[in-house]
């Protein structure tokens, strides 16, 4: 705080303060004058009460997210939704998608046509709720296959299933672990919030030449091209037939793998991005 005068940007991401009144942002804003570049990534006006964040759900003040809105110089937001909102109180939104860093750290392609098919998934605690619905998809293709599921997390989740690998998520062997998926999955439940979501896992699969299967919620639609490089999977149905035709055809599998990369190197690329991101600060 006590440096930000010598500066004539300040970039905030998501909140600056956590709880109560946006008293820090206001000191920036309309004491110091400072042109603030407010960025989000998720729909974090929208209350979301879990058994993870039940302590911190009360002292949060969801409507701080308008107030800094109307406070910033420019809104950076992940995708058209979060955009959309921000447009309410701000005219100055531009749209500055998550991207990945192809050159220095996802920067290897996975070899997914292995002896053994893996069906991989990364998250954390907060999201691993969303595997509820593929479950019992895993359990029924498990009966006829021969396959591992892989779970990259901070927290096992509570699955009796024989397929089922856990790995706890460490930032040293993250993409080793991930360059093992055959496809990586992310489901989601059709909501405000889950339509906040900006795509990361199916980024970071793709990125990787890893076919995503992902649920049509949000930007997923758009970083996903069905059948080209993953499968959107509207239902359970989807997600048994998708997974059970990629196990049987080695074809379809590498085709799709080819062209996941390319896919985030020309659209959700640091380097793609560079001049948009920088445009923040003009």
């Amino acid at each position: 705080m006590f440096s930000s005068p010598k500066y004539d940007y300040v970039f905030i991401h998501r909140e600056f303060s956590p709880v109560g009144l946006p008293l820090l942002e206001w000191v920036l804003a309309k004491v110091f004058r400072k042109k603030i570049i407010y960025d989000f990534d998720d729909a974090i006006w929208i209350p979301n009460n879990s058994e993870h964040n039940s302590y911190a759900y009360y002292l949060k003040r969801f409507s701080n997210t308008q107030t800094l809105c109307r406070w910033a110089y420019k809104v950076s937001c992940g995708n058209d939704y979060l955009c959309n909102f921000a447009k309410l109180y701000n005219e100055n939104v531009v749209y500055n998608p998550t991207v990945i860093d192809v050159d220095n750290h996802h920067n290897e392609t996975a070899e997914v046509h292995k002896e053994k098919f893996v069906i991989g998934w990364t998250g954390s605690h907060s999201t691993i709720t969303y595997l509820d619905e593929i479950e019992p998809v895993i359990a029924e293709l498990e009966t006829k296959y021969d396959f591992e599921f892989h779970v990259i997390s901070d927290k096992k989740p509570a699955f009796n299933l024989k397929s089922l690998r856990f790995k706890p998520w460490k930032k040293e062997t993250e993409i080793e672990d991930l360059l093992q998926f055959s496809v990586g999955l992310m489901p989601l439940t059709n909501d405000q919030w889950a339509q906040g979501k900006c795509g990361f896992k199916a980024l970071q699969y793709m990125s990787l030449g890893i076919p995503a299967l992902v649920s049509p919620v949000g930007v997923n639609t758009k970083i996903v091209d069905h059948n080209v490089n993953g499968f959107l999977c509207s239902n359970s149905e989807d997600w048994k037939n998708y997974l059970e035709t990629l196990m049987n055809d080695k074809s379809l599998l590498l085709k799709l793998s080819w062209q996941a990369r390319p896919k985030i190197e020309k659209y959700y690329s640091v380097k793609s991005n560079e001049k948009n991101f920088l445009g923040l600060f003009a």
